[in-house]
């Protein structure tokens, strides 16, 4: 994986003289509240350190007041960073001049608000191509760029429209064409769905997921909603008084909170809509191949007492399921694997969620096949691994 963002001890303090103040809290430390009582400046981020991935959705997690917003405003240079260091690929960017700040917003970085912030006064096409216009790309060459980005994030025959006859997510999706619309190495997503309607919110985060998977964009995600960071995330940072409390994947937060503040934000969460297949499979231990034949299936079988065996063909295609007693039989009466090959159970894919797999497992007298798009087996689901998410 190519780190592409990588943040370094950064700490942001408003007040008259903030370097004073992050001296005096490196050497010798306080919380936010004792700094902003004692000397009335406040401190919005301080030591905060991690890296994003290429192609990474990197949420940043907490409640109102938790430094997340100044943070995210810190990686764009909107708040400069009173100490520390940021790096956009090998670039250490907290030190840019003014020439070198504004190529870097245009190329590299884009933003999309909570409140959407486009451009009432201009149809939805000219609102999409306006970075492209500010960069100075010609009319035609930005109206084609625009065009398909908007057919993207399915705004496709929209284009002439104002945003006033828009409803709230179909005009963030505008906002967040425009940012696409650029091409930027780093997405950046501050708090973009709040605003909008429980229904409308969770068709944006659907939205956005099937984006990213077309994308694979690096994406810096913003939000006070567990929920939310939790689908969203590939990883999630939860912050509490400006610093990072914990940082993991959602299961990895789910299964191990850092201290009773994670274990408190995270125990109403509802598992089965955050853990997908790929969080409960696992891999299986016993298959059969169809070259292997009957007998050494029976084995197989015995060998790790199992009453079923999913067969592959010599591409670790699966091919099917059999059960012990059609075996035995089969091998009985002199017949090929082939014969007696089952198709009766379910399949599912990596990116599942548990919630969507709950009657799959229970109705299912064998164990839930993930597979690829290309039929390969990568690891098995039991059904007593998908109802234990519901605990």
């Amino acid at each position: 994986m190519t780190t592409k963002l990588k943040v370094e001890h950064v700490s942001k303090i408003f007040g008259r003289n903030p370097k004073s103040i992050l001296k005096k809290m490196n050497k010798d430390g306080g919380t936010k509240e004792q700094i902003e009582e004692e000397t009335g400046h406040t401190v919005g981020v301080h030591d905060v350190s991690f890296e994003v991935e290429e192609g990474e959705t990197f949420v940043i997690m907490g409640l109102s007041g938790s430094g997340k917003s100044t943070l995210i405003r810190c990686l764009n240079l909107l708040n400069v960073p009173t100490g520390g260091k940021i790096f956009i690929g090998d670039e250490e960017i907290t030190a840019y001049n003014k020439s070198q700040l504004r190529k870097f917003r245009q190329d590299k970085i884009a933003m999309v608000f909570q409140h959407f912030g486009i451009l009432t006064h201009r149809t939805v096409l000219n609102n999409v191509e306006y970075g492209l216009e500010i960069k100075g790309m010609p009319k035609s060459d930005r109206e084609k760029v625009a065009r398909t980005v908007i057919e993207t994030v399915g705004l496709g025959g929209w284009e002439d429209k104002m945003p006033s006859q828009l409803s709230g997510g179909m005009q963030q999706r505008i906002g967040l064409a425009r940012a696409l619309a650029t091409e930027p190495d780093i997405l950046l997503m501050d708090e973009p769905f709040s605003a909008l309607d429980p229904l409308i919110r969770r068709e944006m985060q659907q939205e956005l997921l099937d984006i990213q998977n077309k994308l694979k964009k690096t994406i810096i995600f913003i939000t006070h909603d567990v929920n939310e960071a939790f689908k969203l995330g590939d990883r999630v940072a939860v912050m509490k008084a400006g610093k990072v409390v914990q940082i993991g994947t959602p299961e990895e937060i789910l299964s191990n909170p850092a201290d009773a503040y994670i274990k408190d934000f995270v125990q109403d969460i509802d598992r089965t809509k955050i853990l997908q297949a790929k969080n409960v499979m696992f891999k299986p231990t016993a298959i059969g191949t169809i070259k292997g034949g009957i007998k050494l299936a029976i084995k197989e079988m015995k060998d790790n007492g199992i009453s079923s065996l999913f067969i592959l063909d010599s591409e670790r295609k699966l091919q099917g399921i059999i059960t012990i007693d059609d075996a035995i039989k089969a091998n009985q009466e002199d017949k090929k694997l082939s014969d007696i090959l089952r198709n009766d159970f379910e399949t599912t894919d990596l990116e599942a969620y548990v919630q969507d797999l709950i009657p799959k497992a229970t109705e299912s007298k064998f164990p839930i096949a993930v597979v690829d798009e290309n039929s390969k087996l990568l690891g098995i689901i039991v059904r007593v691994s998908v109802l234990s998410a519901l605990v």
